[in-house]
């Protein structure tokens, strides 16, 4: 019957920052008495439950290019032959985090030690915005975060001296958001909040930090460009409704120059009839008069001439009706020549002696 003695080491928890060295320590006094029956084995459980050999010594021979992960990575970091077999790891990375295993056996005795490593990342540089209006009254949310890094990562604003005398604490309306501790807000801002604010990421393994400018405008600057862009606008549309309007006053007047000889009023009063005096004349009356009446003489002639001597008796109540009857041949033939109007008018106005039966046949 065989008997082990096995001796079980304490656990030991160790931090470490990726990228640097570390050493995981195992202790023993198994390889003085025999050496060549030792044998020492390092193991990584990592946090799947995953397990595999890290590096060996056995048979005279140290194996510690099993993985091409941790290949020239990983040693003996002391004499493993005079009882240090702790492990070596340079540089570290994030995937070297777990439980290590140290088993060291010789004739029939062993000794387990046992490591917890944890692997913590830098925050990556974080990044800095601004969400919000740049202008007085306003509000502004400051945000920053990191990409990568070992949580819990701490966010933290302050502002920058810039000038001798300025503070470093944020505005006196300042709100953090606990639910998202890289947001801050500002509240109402001011001229005096203008600067530069500074956000720092840190954890564990070390802090980065990113800068931002906040430049607070004018409102009154603003509101005179807004008021200058819309006092050229209401110009512009000013001076194209006066235009438009002379133009159509334009040809609104052209228009009723056009159509007033041919308006007829309603209401407009008749022409009034002027009276002419029987001894008056005027030269335009004479000239229309003459106009008239030699129509009037062109007319009488030819209706003279149609004249009988039966419709000149009936027309004078003085003369004696002759025998009237249809003119023949030689009645026409027989039928004194017309004087002419004048010669007419004068024996008119002179008292005649011709008998009744003479008279019928003078024309008036």
């Amino acid at each position: 019957v065989s008997y082990y003695v096995g001796t079980l080491g304490t656990h030991t928890e160790i931090k470490k920052v990726a990228e640097e060295k570390v050493t995981l320590p195992c202790h023993h006094q198994l390889g003085l008495p025999e050496k060549d029956t030792l044998d020492i084995e390092w193991l990584l459980t990592d946090h799947e439950g995953n397990q595999k050999v890290v590096i060996t010594y056995s048979s005279r021979h140290v194996y510690n290019n099993l993985t091409e992960e941790q290949k020239g990575r990983v040693a003996f970091a002391s004499n493993f032959l005079a009882g240090d077999a702790s492990l070596q790891i340079e540089p570290l990375k994030p995937s070297d985090e777990g439980r290590y295993t140290c088993k060291v056996k010789n004739s029939g005795r062993y000794v387990w030690s046992y490591v917890i490593l944890k692997v913590l990342v830098r925050p990556s540089k974080p990044k800095c915005e601004l969400e919000g209006e740049l202008t007085e009254g306003s509000d502004l949310t400051l945000q920053c975060e990191s990409s990568s890094g070992t949580e819990p990562i701490v966010y933290s604003w302050q502002r920058v001296q810039e000038k001798g005398g300025e503070d470093e604490r944020l505005p006196p309306k300042s709100k953090i958001d606990y639910n998202h501790p890289g947001r801050v807000l500002l509240q109402n801002l001011t001229m005096s909040s203008s600067g530069l604010y500074q956000c720092t990421a840190g954890n564990e393994a070390g802090k980065e930090s990113c800068v931002v400018r906040v430049t607070v405008r004018y409102v009154q600057s603003v509101g005179m460009i807004a008021g200058a862009v819309t006092g050229m606008v209401a110009g512009a549309l000013l001076i194209f409704l006066l235009v438009w309007l002379l133009i159509r006053r334009k040809d609104k007047k052209r228009y009723e120059e056009e159509e007033r000889p041919n308006e007829i009023r309603e209401d407009a009063e008749a022409p009034k009839a002027r009276l002419v005096k029987p001894g008056s004349s005027s030269s335009g009356s004479r000239s229309s008069r003459s106009g008239s009446s030699s129509t009037r003489s062109t007319a009488n002639s030819g209706s003279r001439s149609q004249r009988t001597p039966c419709a000149e008796a009936a027309r004078r109540p003085g003369l004696a009706a002759p025998a009237c009857g249809p003119l023949g041949p030689a009645d026409r033939a027989s039928e004194p020549k017309k004087a002419p109007h004048a010669t007419l008018t004068k024996a008119e106005n002179t008292p005649s002696t011709v008998p009744s039966q003479s008279r019928a046949f003078q024309t008036v």
